[in-house]
């Protein structure tokens, strides 16, 4: 494909390239010589679990395979022992070697659901980094100065608020911009909130006599509660490893208006099969019923294949929208929390995991969405006969039947 394609295809869904000349001629030189460009994508393996906000990037990441270019995941077992202070008002915790490794060994297994194994190298910045001598450390701290450092918003502010700043931390994105100038990387992408991380692999190229790199942002998937990014922590996700009936429901439960970027950021359609579903669903053609259907349906066949996808679905369509309960209800033992021959409903909630804690058991069931054999409990003191066969649900996706 002629490199002014290629660019089209690659700027589609970013949020900025620096610099977009610069890319055009990489992709010039990389057709007239049939080189493949390297293109680097760092994880720092400090959570063991990827959720679609970090498949936004290896969607694109495979777009750049599927051209003829070799993508570089370099999982930061060294970097990680740090922690990358963006975002940070604090020190982070150091992680330990088996921490790092046992993230980093997940996070191996987790990209491979998106990224052609065959065009992705897969490599350990301690390849590197751990040979450096304290002369080489100096001589790369010698190539930026403090003043620059303190340009970083996160490090500013704690400047700012004397908040404490250790010097290892200083070195997170030196370590991280040598990355670049290691591999020799031609494109280096991240999030928006990488761009210090990224440009810092550009300067330290320049100082090392390599033609920089391009740095290429994407967007920050917001989470389905359609307000902040997509977080583990925030309960907003959809994870790449979730079972194919969690993840199709929860893409149901998103609004509609989230609809259109989850089709752009979180699949594998083209922007000329995103444009259809847009058209089709402006002009009436398409409900957006279905139109979520589709999407809940194709973000489960990457993760787990076609007939899973089907599966989801139709367990979906039979639970939700005939009013049948799933087939893979599991089963608890609620013996023990049994007291003449009743229980209290918050305690069932919280102890079977319908619920992650009391608090949340009592607005669940204040918001009316707790269910004993079909009927709505709406009293938070409630108890109810432990009975074998007895199906309690939580919310729309979670059931339980008594054993």
């Amino acid at each position: 494909m002629d490199a002014q394609k290629q660019l089209e295809i690659i700027s589609n869904n970013t949020v900025e390239i620096i610099d977009r000349d610069e890319l055009l001629k990489k992709l010039e030189r990389s057709v007239a010589t049939k080189s493949p460009l390297r293109v680097k994508l760092g994880l720092d393996p400090s959570a063991p679990d990827l959720h679609l906000g970090h498949a936004v990037v290896l969607h694109k990441l495979r777009q750049f395979q599927e051209l003829g270019h070799q993508v570089i995941i370099i999982l930061g077992d060294f970097t990680g022992r740090i922690g990358d202070p963006t975002g940070r008002s604090e020190t982070r915790r150091q992680l330990s070697d088996e921490e790092v490794l046992a993230n980093a060994a997940t996070y191996r297994e987790q990209v491979f659901k998106i990224l052609d194994p065959g065009k992705t190298e897969v490599v350990f910045n301690s390849e590197w980094l751990a040979k450096l001598n304290f002369a080489d450390v100096i001589n790369l701290a010698s190539r930026y100065t403090v003043a620059r450092m303190l340009e970083r918003d996160d490090f500013a502010k704690r400047y700012r608020e004397q908040q404490p700043i250790s010097i290892h931390e200083f070195f997170y994105p030196l370590m991280q911009g040598y990355d670049s100038v290691a591999l020799r990387a031609d494109i280096e992408f991240g999030a928006t909130e990488q761009k210090f991380n990224l440009l810092m692999g550009r300067h330290l190229q320049r100082e090392y006599g390599q033609e920089p790199q391009v740095c290429i942002m994407m967007p920050i998937l917001v989470g389905l509660d359609g307000v902040q990014k997509m977080s583990k922590s925030l309960g907003n996700y959809i994870g790449i490893t979730e079972a194919p009936e969690e993840m199709y429901g929860k893409a149901m439960s998103m609004a509609d208006e989230l609809m259109m970027e989850y089709y752009n950021l979180a699949t594998d359609y083209t922007a000329e099969q995103v444009a259809e579903v847009r058209a089709a669903l402006e002009s009436g053609a398409l409900h957006p019923r279905d139109a979520k259907m589709r999407l809940a349906h194709r973000i489960v066949r990457i993760y787990h294949g076609q007939e899973a996808a089907d599966r989801a679905e139709a367990e979906f369509k039979s639970v939700f929208q005939q009013g049948a309960l799933p087939g893979d209800i599991p089963s608890f033992d609620a013996t023990s929390l049994s007291e003449g021959g009743r229980a209290r409903l918050i305690q069932l909630l919280t102890r079977s995991g319908l619920a992650p804690s009391a608090s949340e058991a009592r607005r669940l069931i204040r918001q009316g969405g707790v269910k004993v054999n079909g009927e709505k409990v709406d009293s938070i003191e409630a108890e109810i006969e432990v009975r074998s066969g007895t199906v309690i649900q939580a919310g729309k996706r979670k059931f339980i039947r008594l054993s």
